[in-house]
């Protein structure tokens, strides 16, 4: 089996049991690793499986900051510095692996451990051996953060690369504070990273540097620790395991899944964020805020997008974090244990991992859906913010629902479905998260099979053949029809798109928006030359799976004719990605 790329496929929506199985038979049959990294590999099987990080940003200038390397690592020493707590912590917030920071163009540019490399601080105690350690002892994984950027090497007035003991070191002259030099100096890094730590899960990079691409390190770290995942921050760069955003501000409601998130599944995304109200990514001597609705509405509409929730904490020196994040550590511990199975070792719904679709809800509400991975049959609502009054109704994407019950108290509650809609009663809403645990039946009522497709542009097949693997794309050409072929006529209740989600979630300015179907109209015909016309509108800007209700007595053939995208300009203008597009004969 062909093994899949960051470039060009994603698979398509479908039952969860069905893309679940995909994942394993990919996994499984994924052999030597090739000059670019796979978008599936079994090296991201424990990443894939996790469902947040705990960020650190932590070095030399971390509050109130040091100058000399020995000074810094003896108060991090005499200040009971434990690697231990961090993993705790992370315990605490439900993450699975810890990114450390230090090697941070502004923190100093320190290395936590005793290189034998010289151009910038490197301690003499190995604290990221001992975070290591610890982490693994407990089931968590550690990731070592790199930058490529030496811009800030004299902030504060202090030189923090030493060039000259690293041209010493290379034998010829290396200006560390150039971006060639730096890359050099960092490049090297690398190797001896790889050397040093054979339980060191991967690598975090800031960006790219020119150097390591011309010497090709990414495929060198593959090549000789295939074990290792890597991450990219704001570049979708084709031998990266993992591409990360940083979670931005602006989108309505602000808790809502990134803003800049442009890169589609089974890519693996990571959405970062700092859980302090204010203030840089490191400890800046501060003891901001924790806003826990944001913070936990981010975390659970994460979860939901199957997106990885990379969150940030402000270590001290002694690596202990001020009391409000220590506050809201241990309110996480408790709260989100109690709603656990919601959230760890499921996927995001209305996705390629089917489901009903999270987002905007009736009369105010918002949330994400989540789909538990050992049980397709399995589903959760949660409403982190709630409907103006005591009724939530939730596309339910063709799901026939047997059973509902709030998670946290195990209660029923009563439900109706009609029209396409769950309608769940409820009158006790949790603060940040009410969850309901929603049993369905097997897979989606009223769903038609064996149905053909046809498009003015692109491979119309790859909507309907149930390779996962593959989407359709217009080719930026508008208008774009694609037909679907029932075989003969039938009822026609609904249509479902599955759309491409590669571009960004919402309106950032006045000329970039998604790649999200804007314009639309629905026709249907008995035999395929006559057409009429029974549906036209927009399509909203929203995540996940959209519907459009049709109430057609009788028809062979459904055509789906799109006009443009919500993008007026960019990349995103005209193009328009779909997953999946599917025909129902009636209402679950």
């Amino acid at each position: 089996m062909a093994r899949l790329r960051a470039t060009g496929t994603r698979w398509r929506r479908a039952a969860t049991g069905a893309v679940v199985a995909a994942v394993a038979t990919l996994v499984a049959m994924a052999g030597a690793v090739p000059a670019h990294a796979d978008v599936v590999n079994p090296r991201q099987t424990w990443l894939r499986n996790a469902t947040g990080g705990l960020f650190l940003h932590w070095g030399m200038r971390t509050s109130p900051g040091y100058t000399s390397c020995t000074a810094w690592e003896n108060a991090v020493t005499s200040g009971g510095w434990s690697a231990d707590y961090w993993v705790r912590e992370a315990q605490k917030l439900h993450t699975q692996y810890i990114v450390l920071a230090t090697m941070h163009s502004r923190l100093g540019y320190a290395r936590p451990y005793p290189s034998k490399i010289p151009g910038s601080c490197a301690t003499r105690r190995d604290f990221l051996g001992e975070l290591i350690a610890a982490a693994k002892a407990k089931g968590l994984k550690v990731v070592y953060y790199q930058t490529d950027d030496p811009q800030w090497h004299d902030e504060g007035g202090h030189e923090w690369l030493d060039s000259a003991a690293y041209s010493t070191y290379a034998g010829h002259t290396v200006d560390l504070t150039t971006r060639p030099g730096f890359g050099e100096f960092s490049y090297k890094l690398f190797f001896e990273m790889m050397s040093r730590y054979p339980d060191l899960a991967g690598f975090w990079i800031d960006n790219d540097n020119a150097y390591w691409e011309d010497h090709n390190l990414y495929q060198q770290i593959h090549q000789q620790r295939p074990d290792m995942l890597l991450t990219n921050n704001n570049e979708d760069t084709p031998e990266m395991d993992v591409v990360s955003n940083e979670q931005k501000t602006g989108m309505t409601p602000a808790y809502d899944y990134p803003q800049a998130v442009w890169t589609a599944q089974p890519r693996i995304v990571e959405a970062d964020y700092k859980l302090p109200s204010s203030g840089a990514w490191w400890y800046s001597g501060s003891d901001s805020s924790v806003d826990y609705t944001l913070t936990l509405g981010r975390f659970v509409m994460n979860a939901g997008s199957s997106i990885k929730s990379l969150e940030d904490e402000q270590a001290m020196v002694n690596g202990k974090f001020p009391s409000k994040q220590v506050a809201f550590n241990n309110f996480a511990d408790t709260y989100l244990g109690a709603i656990w199975e919601s959230l760890g070792g499921t996927e995001g719904g209305g996705f390629l991992h089917g489901g009903m679709p999270g987002g905007f809800w009736n009369d105010g509400a918002h949330g994400a859906t989540t789909i538990s991975r050992s049980n397709p049959n399995l589903q959760y609502i949660h409403v982190v913010t709630r409907p103006s009054g005591s009724v939530l109704k939730v596309r339910d994407a063709g799901y026939h629902v047997t059973k509902v019950t709030d998670l946290r108290t195990g209660a029923a509650r009563t439900f109706s479905q009609a029209n396409g809609v769950l309608t769940i009663n409820n009158s006790s809403w949790d603060s940040y998260d009410t969850v309901f645990k929603v049993e369905t039946t097997a897979g989606r009522v009223g769903v038609y099979s064996g149905v053909k497709a046809s498009a003015s542009t692109g491979t119309a097949a790859n909507l309907v053949d149930g390779d996962y693997a593959k989407y359709w794309s217009n080719n930026k050409t508008v208008p774009a029809t694609v037909t679907l072929d029932l075989g003969s006529a039938k009822r026609v209740e609904y249509l479902g798109i599955n759309q491409h989600e590669d571009s960004v979630s919402y309106e950032r300015s006045s000329t970039e928006q998604s790649a999200r179907i804007k314009g639309y109209s629905v026709a249907v015909s008995t035999n395929g030359s006559s057409w009429t016309t029974v549906k036209s509108g927009t399509l909203p800007s929203h995540r996940g799976a959209q519907f459009i209700d049709l109430n057609v007595a009788s028809a062979r053939y459904v055509r789906l004719t799109m006009n443009g995208t919500w993008a007026t300009a960019g990349n995103s203008k005209n193009r328009i990605g779909i997953d999946e597009l599917w025909v129902a004969g009636g209402y679950a």
